[in-house]
């Protein structure tokens, strides 16, 4: 088989995929369709897994009255954040900070990890079980540079209480929560991330995280 070539404007857009992709907070209404999405969760598979263990787990939050459960507690979670952050200052930029969309956005999928897995017979995990999630971060990511392909933005919510969570949707035994994330038009998409543009904190310089020995 011979493999595709990837010219320099596919290289090119590529770059400007990396950069555009955002973690959004504000989604218009516009609905996701269903085509779209099960074509978004299909390009997520194709991620790397330890072993080709393919250990991610999606569930679509199609129930309203899961969505406004976790509405509350997560609402509930950031509350508490802010209220532990000992500095003024940056406990009153954290409460100007808009944290989750899950009260708007047309798209709601938590994600597992299926540590009990026995697809890929353990290799790989052996000595380093914890690749099985970081399998499905890569999942996440690429869900996240599809959907940013289409047009779309991805929000991913971490002020959560795994174990609450994880009760709230009810998954199998085995299965690690690891994500909840919002997918739909962005309201303003832009290039520089909303942490950075509010002042939060800016993109270090890439040279920051590259050393020798």
């Amino acid at each position: 088989m011979t493999p595709p070539r990837f010219d320099a404007a596919f290289r090119d857009e590529l770059a400007a995929l990396l950069a555009w992709r955002r973690d959004v907070r504000r989604f218009r209404p516009d609905p996701v369709g269903e085509r779209v999405v099960a074509e978004l969760l299909a390009a997520a598979q194709l991620a790397p897994s330890v072993g080709n263990s393919q250990p991610w787990r999606f569930v679509r939050v199609r129930s309203a009255a899961l969505r406004a459960g976790l509405v509350s507690h997560v609402d509930a979670e950031v509350a508490r954040a802010g209220a532990a952050m000992p500095d003024p200052g940056r406990r009153a930029a954290y409460a100007a900070l808009k944290l989750h969309a899950l009260d708007h956005a047309p798209e709601i999928v938590a994600v597992f990890c299926d540590d009990a897995t026995a697809i890929g017979g353990g290799l790989g995990a052996a000595t380093m079980p914890q690749t099985r999630e970081w399998s499905v971060v890569m999942a996440i990511h690429t869900l996240w540079l599809c959907a940013r392909a289409k047009g779309l933005g991805l929000g991913w919510v971490s002020i959560a209480d795994p174990d609450a969570v994880t009760a709230m949707i009810g998954v199998a035994p085995g299965w690690r929560f690891v994500a909840l994330l919002c997918l739909g038009v962005p309201e303003e998409p832009d290039a520089v991330p909303e942490l950075e543009r509010l002042g939060w904190q800016a993109r270090l310089d890439a040279d920051a995280h590259v050393s020798e020995r």
